[in-house]
Formats: structure tokens, sequence, C-alpha cells
């Protein structure tokens, strides 16, 4: 049986513990193995939020609160890790987390998507699943859960 080697690993951060230990791990694999490590942020656009508090926010707010999230769990990620001779690249995208991170390993041809078993607020994980059970479920390509 031939030696599995992940040349490009995709790693989901949230800014959740689990989330920095699953980019921990994803850091560590990616050093061992010479891979090209992608940190990758998601940001679900709040859906009628607005409603308890009054009128939708205007696009300049969403847009800035969206940025500031994403920074906010990439710094948080890749600022603790050690990258020392790892070639990595982070990404800040918008939309469904499960969804998008699928596609964004499809598209990045990864051989490894590594996400925090948990993350999401409990709501989320009643009403969707949660997005480590959708993606373990869906991926196209091997998954591994960090407690």
């Amino acid at each position: 049986m031939p030696d599995w080697a992940p040349k490009v690993i995709v790693v989901g951060v949230d800014g959740s513990e689990q989330s920095l230990h699953a980019a921990d791990t994803a850091a560590s694999l990616a050093g061992t193995y010479k891979a090209t490590l992608h940190v990758v942020t998601v940001v679900r656009p709040p859906e009628g939020w607005w409603g308890i508090v009054g009128s939708p926010p205007t696009p300049a707010a969403l847009s800035e609160s969206l940025t500031q999230a994403q920074h906010d769990a990439l710094d948080a990620a890749v600022g603790g890790l050690d990258l020392n001779g790892v070639d990595y690249v982070t990404s800040e995208e918008i939309g469904d987390p499960a969804h998008v991170l699928m596609a964004y390993a499809a598209d990045a041809g990864a051989d490894l998507l590594i996400l925090g078993k948990r993350g999401a607020g409990l709501l989320e994980r009643i009403v969707l699943g949660s997005v480590a059970s959708r993606v373990a479920h869906h991926s196209p390509c091997p998954v591994m859960l960090v407690p």
C-alpha cells in the first residue's frame, strides 16, 4: 500500500478554541508533509437579525462587520501557528460554511480538509447540524475532525 502524503491541506477556522486547535494540527501536518496550507474562514451573513433591532444594516455596515469578523478569525488562527517553512495562504469567504469549505477544498485540489469538531453556536447545530458533520458526510476529500 502506498504511503499517503497530503500536498494541499485546507483548514477551516471560525475563531473558536476548537478551530484554533484544528489550525495548529493542520500547520503541523503541513510542515511534516511539506504541504501547502490554506487557512480559510467563512462568515455566514446574518439572516433576519435586524428584525429584532429595527431596520437592516446598510450594505457598508454589514460588509465592514463581516470583514472584521473574518480578519479577527484569521488573525487569531494564523498568529498562533508555527508556520516556519510552511507555504500557506489565507482566504476570507462569505456564505454557508459547510458548502463554501467543501467547494474551496475541491477548487484547491485539497488532499485533506481539517475542522474543529464543534464551533458553531448551539442553535445552528440544532437547526442545521454542525458544519463538521455536514462536511464529514459530503466532502470531496478526506476530512479530519479535531476535538
